[in-house]
Order: structure tokens, then C-alpha cells, then sequence
């Protein structure tokens, strides 16, 4: 009796401490994340720093646009807007950041362009119909398309290593990859064209899989598992097109070409976090946006800040969820085969709980460095300190102990072999000399129900009222993309302008972009932490 005592002691205090966990994650979640800190774990996309990366042109009076944050999102916007400049009188836009450029996620993530295609499918389709389900997915695979378009026009396709790789999902529990490949099926069923080169690969079997050759030559190959070289305790893989990318050195290159190319009208201050914002009022039509270095006006506000977006927009507390998590370089096991580290493929291991994941992508190059990050699945409950936290000075010793000793296990030992060792061409960056060489936190923006918030902030959210400037006024945000910024930031950016510039018609954007991410009141009050707990 006395030990059946104990173990109902055990179960209550667990659940007591489960549910004191929560209460503290929901009590961060209401709170402003603060401003970015300046002090932030060394990314290894940021070394060498970009000539960009501290930037103090001269602030002005008053523009037409002010973007807070320069990452991809701040980049897309900047860039559809000034392009429109053509047109009639030239917009002035001032792109201010609290750190260097490019500091936040997009400069401290994984460099996967690997769109979900079926993996949520099935949920999108029953609870938003079958024609919003494919038009959410096509957006995230024009992503892929649309940044080496982009790369290309900017003259950016070689220093931001942007490619096309095979995408392998690894999985080494059986029910989870039955149930991926029950909604492979489904999606292949409704989108047979976006989903024709995705296959599943498991057990003994083998499977003929097409492959598109140079000038269009179609031919078939026979894959089985051995292929992937992983360990021998996963049950199964599948296997889609995707992309990866150096993202740093893709928004830098890009922010450098606009400067240039509109070199009276827009501008960019690194250094110079906005404190705070002041509505139009009586004294002023505009908005009035505080920095360290003085004050400035401006019709229009756009807030891609992601993670740090609801210090600025108290309203989005608990609707985007700053959450910090891990990314590291890591040198490849001495015995990884060239194919492995031919930068052609991504990989995505699933193992845990079901809504976590690991991720890797190699660079090109001789050295073969592993991008990997990740660890929340095995990190449980310890998980939750990551959930509220815009700390990025910071590492989580369990989560981090996890990114830095995974990868042996996910290859096998013995495709793994010993530990890389230091190469002649990685310079005098300071990295470690064993495996790890990096070690690095960002902050995302998860959004509370899944989908990225895009468009005109209402007063409900921001408590400012809109002002009236040189092409309408007000506040706009393009933020919360759980994780997933490389498939939806670049075309939320691109909308989010469109809509800015009032030509939302003439750029067909109900044709590409969801109504589904659009911010609205409606959808305001229905996210809510509840709903979003509900899912796990």
C-alpha cells in the first residue's frame, strides 16, 4: 500500500508541476517580449559579417514607409514597394533595426526552403475546404521558384548557395509514418501535379522514381532505403523536392542592391530599435515612431518583427508566440559518404512527439558543413522555457546537449564513423574544434492558430488609430510563421506591399495569396492559447 501511495504522489506532484509549467508559459506569453537583445549568440550564417551589417544613414524627418526589422520579410516588402516607384512619385522608405542587419530569425535559421506539402493537408482541408487547402500549399512550393528568381535578378544566386536539394523526411516510428504516408495519398489524390515526384520509401521494398534530367529527358532510377545511407533503425523515409539556401547572405545582398539602386529614397539604420509609436493626432497626421537617435514620422508603420512583434502590438500577446530555439554547425563524420555531403539534399527527422523535429542541410563544399538544429521533440517538457523566451543570448544546456550529440544516431555509428577534425579552409573564424563548431539560438514567431498574420493592423490590435499620409496610412504587420519563414515570408512581404500600395487587384493577389492569413478582428479573437493547446 505504502508504495502504490507513493506512486499516486508521484503522478499528482507531475501533474501539479505540469500544470505550474503552463501557467508560467501563458504569464510570459501575455508579457512584451522586450526589444532584442543586444548581446546575441554568434550564428554561424553571420560570420563573416556582411559590409551591411552595421549601416547609420541619416534618419529622416518623415517618410512615407518605415519597416521595423531587416530580415526577409522587412527585404520583400522594401523591395516590391520601391519597385512601384516607376509609376508615379517615388515612395521614401526607412528600414530600421535594433541589432545589425539581418539579425534575427532569418539570419540565425536552418536555410530549408522544404514547403509542407502533405503533412498538414488533411487538416487544411477539412477545416478551410479543398480549394483554400491547395492554395495554401501552392504558396509554400512558389517559394522555392520565387527565391531563385529573385536570387537571380539581384545577381545573388552564388554567394547565397540558393539550390534546389531532395528533401528526405526520416522517420523512425512506425505509426507517424503511416499516418504521413496515409496523407501523401490524400494530397496526391487532390494536387497529383505538385505532389508527382514525392514518394515513400520502406523495408525491403524498392521504388521506381522519376527524375526530370537535362533538357527535360525523363527518366526512372530504383531507390530503396540503403540509398539515404541512414541509420538502420528508421521504417521508413519520404522523399520530395525542396531547397536550401545561405539566408543571410540572400537578404544582405538584396538590402545592398536597393541601396544603391534607390539611393535617394530609401534608407537603413541598424542600431535604432523603435522604442515606441505614437498614433496621428491633431498636432500630427502621421505616426510618430521613437528611436534612440530622435523621432521620426511616417503614413505608414510595417511591423516584421516576427517573434518581437507584440512589443510593439501589446494586442498580439498570446497570438504570436515568441519562442527561442537552436541551430548549430557541425563538421560531418569522417566516414559520411560524398553523397551525404554533396549539399543536395535536406533532411527532416521526425522522432518524439508528433509535432516535433529535427533538421539538417549541408553547405557546398569540400568541408561539408552540417546545419543542424532542432531538438525539441526529445527535450519534453523542458521544451516549455523555449515558449515565451526572445532571449537569444542564450542557449538550453538539455536542448543543446541534444542538437550537439544527435546526428551519429540518426546516420548510424557506422556510416558516421569517427569525428570530423578542423580543415585548412575555414579561416580564423574562431570555431570549436570538435564537432560542434557552432552553437546558436534565434527567436521565432509562432502564431496561435498556424497561419502567418498579413495585412492592415485594426485599432483593436495596435490601440492606434490610422493616420492619413502620402498613399492612405497606417499600421501593417507580416509576422508568425511558426517556424516556416523560408516558405512564407518572402511572398507574405511581397502581399503585404501590394496591399500597402492599394493594387491588390491589379497584382491578382486573391489569385496566389490566402485569405486565411489576412489579419482581421474575427481571427484575432478566435486564436487563442486554448485553441493552440488543443492541438498537442
Amino acid at each position: 500500500m505504502g508504495s502504490v501511495a507513493s506512486r499516486i504522489k508521484f503522478v499528482y506532484r507531475l501533474l501539479a508541476d505540469i500544470d505550474a509549467d503552463f501557467r508560467a508559459v501563458e504569464a510570459r506569453l501575455k508579457e512584451s517580449p522586450g526589444l532584442p537583445v543586444d548581446n546575441p549568440t554568434t550564428s554561424f550564417w553571420t560570420v563573416p559579417a556582411s559590409p551591411l551589417a552595421t549601416r547609420q544613414d541619416t534618419l529622416p524627418p518623415h517618410v512615407d514607409v518605415a519597416i521595423i526589422g531587416s530580415g526577409i520579410t522587412g527585404t520583400a516588402c522594401a523591395r516590391a514597394l520601391l519597385a512601384r516607384q516607376c509609376d508615379g512619385a517615388p515612395l521614401s522608405v526607412v528600414m530600421l533595426e535594433a541589432r545589425e542587419t539581418c539579425s534575427g530569425a532569418t539570419g540565425r535559421n536552418g536555410g530549408h526552403i522544404a514547403p509542407d506539402m502533405f503533412h498538414d493537408y488533411a487538416e487544411l482541408r477539412q477545416d478551410h475546404g479543398i480549394d483554400m487547402a491547395r492554395k495554401i500549399v501552392r504558396f509554400r512550393l512558389a517559394h522555392l521558384e520565387e527565391l531563385m528568381r529573385v536570387a537571380d535578378e539581384e545577381g545573388a544566386t552564388e554567394c547565397s548557395q540558393i539550390r534546389a536539394v531532395e528533401r528526405l523526411d526520416v522517420h523512425f516510428e512506425l505509426e507517424r509514418y503511416e499516418k504521413m504516408k496515409a496523407a501523401l495519398e490524400l494530397c496526391k489524390a487532390d494536387m497529383p501535379e505538385e505532389a508527382r515526384d514525392v514518394y515513400a520509401v520502406d523495408g525491403e521494398d524498392a521504388v521506381k522514381v522519376r527524375q526530370v534530367q537535362f533538357l527535360n529527358v525523363i527518366m526512372y532510377t530504383i531507390v530503396s532505403l540503403q540509398r539515404f545511407l541512414l541509420s538502420p533503425q528508421i521504417v521508413g523515409v519520404i522523399a520530395m523536392p525542396a531547397g536550401a539556401l545561405h539566408p543571410y547572405r540572400l537578404v544582405t545582398s538584396i538590402l545592398s542592391n536597393l541601396l544603391t539602386r534607390y539611393a535617394d529614397t530609401f534608407r537603413l539604420r541598424t542600431h535604432t530599435p523603435c522604442t515606441a509609436i505614437d498614433p496621428p493626432s491633431a498636432a500630427s497626421p502621421h505616426y510618430i515612431i521613437h528611436t534612440p537617435s530622435g523621432p521620426l514620422t511616417a503614413a505608414h508603420v510595417v511591423h516584421a518583427t516576427n517573434g518581437w512583434a507584440p512589443h510593439l502590438l501589446p494586442g498580439m500577446r498570446t497570438k504570436i508566440l515568441p519562442v527561442r530555439a537552436h541551430m548549430s554547425a557541425q563538421r560531418a563524420g569522417r566516414a559520411l559518404a560524398p553523397t551525404v555531403l554533396s549539399s543536395g539534399r535536406a533532411h527532416v527527422f521526425y522522432v518524439g512527439h508528433p509535432h516535433g523535429m529535427d533538421y539538417l542541410t549541408q553547405l557546398p563544399g569540400a568541408h561539408g558543413t552540417l546545419l543542424f538544429g532542432g531538438g525539441s521533440a526529445p527535450a519534453g517538457r523542458m521544451v516549455l522555457a523555449e515558449v515565451g523566451c526572445a532571449d537569444d543570448a542564450h542557449t538550453h544546456t538539455g536542448i543543446a546537449s541534444h542538437v550537439g550529440g544527435a546526428m551519429p544516431g540518426y546516420f548510424g555509428h557506422a556510416n558516421w564513423g569517427a569525428e570530423g577534425v578542423p580543415g585548412g579552409d575555414e579561416g580564423e573564424a574562431g570555431w570549436g574544434e570538435g564537432r560542434v563548431m557552432a552553437l546558436w539560438t534565434g527567436v521565432l514567431g509562432a502564431s496561435a492558430d498556424d497561419f502567418p498574420w498579413v495585412g492592415r493592423v485594426p485599432f483593436k490590435i495596435s490601440g492606434r488609430s490610422s493616420g492619413v499620409g502620402a498613399v492612405g496610412g497606417g499600421e501593417w504587420m507580416a509576422a508568425g510563421y511558426s517556424g516556416e519563414g523560408m516558405v512564407h515570408a518572402w511572398m507574405c512581404g511581397r502581399a503585404l506591399a501590394y496591399m500597402i500600395l492599394g493594387v491588390e487587384d491589379e497584382m491578382q493577389l486573391s489569385e496566389w495569396f490566402p485569405a486565411v492569413y489576412r489579419v482581421s478582428e474575427a481571427r484575432w479573437k478566435k486564436a487563442t492559447l486554448e485553441r493552440l493547446a488543443g492541438e498537442f
